[in-house]
C-alpha cells in the first residue's frame, strides 16, 4: 500500500472519530430544546459534554490539517468550492464554543435563554451540513481540467446531498440522546430513553435510503459490506436503547456512525473528489496527494503523537464518567426548596 492510500484510509479514521465524538456533542445539542423540560435540565444536558466538547473538536482541526498536509489539492478544490458552507459550519462552531463558555456569565434569564439557543442551532445547522458536504463529495462535483470547482452554491442543494443532511441530523441527534441515557439519572434518563427511541426509528428510515441509493450509485462489494454492518448496528442500537442497555446502545450507534463513514470512503475510493464533469478529471489518492518525502514525515509525526492524543481523550472521558442530574445542579436544589416552602406557606 502506498503512503497516499495510507493517509487516505487515516483521513477516513480521522473524520469517523470526529463524527462519533462529535456526534453526540451536536445531538446533546439539539437535545437541549427536545429533550429538557425547564433550565435545570438544560444545565445537565450541557453538563454532560462540558468537560469534553472541546476536546472533541480537535478531531476535526486534525482532520482538516491532515488534508491540507497529504492530499493539497483536494484541500484547496474542496474549500474553494465548498466555501459558503463550511464557512457557516465554521461560523457556527465559534459562536457555539462562545455560547458554551458565556452562558453561566450572567444569572439573568434572558442572558442564558439566548445563549441556549445559540447552543441549538449551532448543533443543529453543522449536524445538517456536514452530511450536505459529504453527500456532494460521494455524489461528485462540477471540477474542471484544472482542478478547480466549476459550479455553484446551489449545484451542492441536489436531493442527494440533501437526504445526506437528513441522515447526519438524525443520527447524530440520536447518538446523542443514547448519550443523555447513558450519562444523566432520574426523570431525564427515562425521557432520553424514549426520545432515542422514536429518533432511532426515524433515523434508520432515512439512513436506510440514503445508503442503499449510494451502494447503487458508486458501492461496490467492500462498501456494501460496511452498509450491512451499519444497519445491523442500528437495528440493534434501537433494540439495545429499547431495552434499557444504554451503554449497548451508544457502542453500537458509534460503530453505526464509524461503518456509515467507512462506506462513504469505500465508495469514493481511489477518487477523493469525483467530477461530474468529466471522469478523468476526478481528484483522486494519486493526482491531489503531497509528494512522498511529505507523506513519510507526516507519518512518523502521526506515529508518535496520535497515542497520546488518544490516551490523554480517554483518560478524560475516565475521569468524567459519572453520571449527573438535577440533583447535582446546586440552582435546582434551591429552586425545589422555595416551591416546597412557598406550598406549605399556601396550606
Amino acid at each position: 500500500m502506498e503512503l497516499h492510500d495510507v493517509w487516505f484510509v487515516l483521513i477516513a479514521v480521522l473524520w469517523t472519530g470526529y463524527f462519533f465524538l462529535e456526534g453526540f456533542d451536536f445531538g446533546i445539542g439539539i437535545l437541549t430544546r427536545l429533550l429538557a423540560r425547564d433550565r435545570p435540565e438544560k444545565r445537565v444536558l450541557i453538563n454532560t459534554i462540558g468537560p469534553v466538547w472541546d476536546g472533541n473538536e480537535v478531531w476535526l482541526l486534525t482532520a482538516g490539517g491532515a488534508t491540507f498536509a497529504a492530499f493539497p489539492e483536494w484541500y484547496a478544490t474542496l474549500f474553494s468550492g465548498f466555501y459558503l458552507p463550511l464557512l457557516l459550519i465554521l461560523v457556527c462552531l465559534i459562536i457555539r464554543g462562545v455560547a458554551f463558555e458565556y452562558r453561566a456569565k450572567r444569572p439573568e434569564e434572558n442572558w442564558q435563554r439566548n445563549w441556549e439557543q445559540a447552543i441549538f442551532w449551532t448543533s443543529l445547522l453543522p449536524a445538517f451540513l456536514w452530511g450536505v458536504a459529504f453527500g456532494n463529495i460521494v455524489r461528485g462535483v462540477k471540477i474542471d481540467a484544472d482542478m478547480e470547482y466549476a459550479g455553484t452554491f446551489f449545484d451542492l442543494l441536489n436531493p442527494y446531498a440533501l437526504l445526506g443532511g437528513l441522515v447526519t441530523l438524525t443520527l447524530f441527534t440520536f447518538h446523542g440522546a443514547v448519550f443523555a441515557a447513558l450519562k444523566t439519572v432520574g426523570d431525564i434518563r427515562v425521557r432520553a430513553r424514549a426520545l432515542a427511541f422514536k429518533l432511532g426509528l426515524v433515523t434508520a428510515a432515512v439512513a436506510l435510503v440514503f445508503l442503499i441509493w449510494t451502494q447503487a450509485h458508486t458501492g461496490d462489494a467492500s462498501s456494501f459490506v460496511a452498509m450491512v454492518v451499519a444497519a445491523v448496528a442500528l437495528v440493534g442500537a434501537i433494540t439495545a436503547i429499547r431495552a434499557g442497555r444504554e451503554g449497548w446502545s451508544f457502542a453500537l450507534s458509534g460503530i453505526t456512525i464509524a461503518a456509515s463513514v467507512a462506506m462513504l470512503f469505500l465508495a469514493l475510493f481511489p477518487d477523493v473528489m469525483p467530477s461530474s464533469l468529466d471522469p478523468e478529471w476526478s481528484l483522486t489518492v494519486t493526482n491531489a496527494s503531497s509528494s512522498p518525502y511529505t507523506l513519510k514525515i507526516m507519518t512518523w509525526c502521526a506515529a508518535i503523537a496520535t497515542p497520546l492524543v488518544l490516551l490523554y481523550q480517554s483518560w478524560t472521558y475516565w475521569v468524567f464518567r459519572k453520571r449527573i442530574g438535577t440533583q447535582h445542579i446546586a440552582d435546582a436544589q434551591h429552586h425545589t426548596a422555595d416551591a416546597q416552602h412557598h406550598t406549605a406557606d399556601a396550606r
